[in-house]
């Protein structure tokens, strides 16, 4: 059987990127993609920060960038994307080394997988494929204050990577990038990736008993593990993009320092210093096995 073309690694650069070849998706390919995206939009309304809808129309992602609709052609995509905020999305067969990955985000490049997954894995994948990387990120990518954070975090990334803290870091981009609320006037948003991409986590993370909801805290969010084979147990919620901008424009390294100390935390874990705006259940994840994405 030949290798799939959107995760061929015989194209490989440098760089740890491939071309895309959009024009080689097949009709079954494009039909995911819309299947996906008309199931997504319309769940996330009122559940989302309201930027994200509005750059997936400006980005026309709900109904995809070529006449039809289907997988993105990533040059089109980054025809909006640069001239907005200077950022591009790049093909990737898949998760990259951890310094490329810091360093295509610090220098404003997403690098994103290019092969979408069967019909028959709709609400449940083990890996990010397009629809994860670049319906669930890139729509934040054309919000400046979000942007500049990414790029951040990125150059904090290839700082950490020589100080023995990306665990620490990779939490940070987990509880934010990947599972981060929002506050708004009308209640909690979403605007992770993880969340926005996925059916059953939209609901999940707002209107399920279970998880806790915790105000967000650069220290403690970096103490905490976290799940990769479930809905998640907690989720933190930052006050907005500006305020997370903040939190995280200061040097980490006196921090990484401080917690040496400190004890990692389990992913349900509750403290008395935390600000809970919702003290989870639990029951989900007490009674309930493997989770659908």
């Amino acid at each position: 059987m030949p290798v799939e073309i959107h995760r061929d690694m015989a194209g490989l650069k440098a760089d740890f990127t491939i071309d895309q070849h959009w024009d080689a998706y097949t009709d079954e390919e494009h039909a995911t993609w819309r299947v996906l995206a008309e199931r997504q939009v319309p769940l996330l309304k009122d559940r989302v920060v309201p930027e994200f809808l509005a750059h997936v129309d400006a980005l026309s992602m709900g109904n995809g960038m070529n006449g039809g609709g289907g997988v993105p052609d990533f040059r089109r995509l980054n025809e909006v994307l640069e001239a907005e905020t200077g950022w591009t999305v790049v093909a990737v067969p898949g998760l990259v080394p951890d310094a490329v990955f810091f360093d295509h985000l610090a220098n404003r490049r997403f690098p994103a997988t290019c092969f979408i997954r069967s019909m028959d894995e709709l609400d449940y994948l083990e890996e990010p494929d397009v629809f994860h990387d670049v319906f669930g990120h890139v729509p934040l990518l054309l919000d400046p204050v979000y942007a500049d954070y990414m790029q951040e975090y990125g150059k904090g990334g290839l700082k950490a990577d020589g100080q023995g803290a990306l665990r620490r870091l990779a939490r940070l981009y987990w509880y934010t990038v990947e599972f981060g609320l929002t506050k708004s006037e009308d209640g909690l948003r979403i605007f992770g990736a993880g969340i926005a991409s996925s059916k059953g986590e939209t609901v999940f993370a707002l209107d399920d008993p279970s998880p806790n909801r915790i105000g967000f805290d650069l220290e403690r969010v970096m103490r905490t593990d976290y799940r990769i084979d479930d809905f998640q147990e907690t989720y933190f919620v930052i006050d907005g993009f500006e305020a997370l901008r903040r939190a995280t424009e200061v040097d980490f390294t006196p921090i990484y320092a401080r917690m040496e100390a400190e004890p990692d935390l389990a992913p349900d874990d509750v403290l008395d210093t935390d600000t809970v705006l919702h003290r989870g259940t639990g029951r989900y994840h007490a009674g309930k096995g493997r989770a659908t994405a």
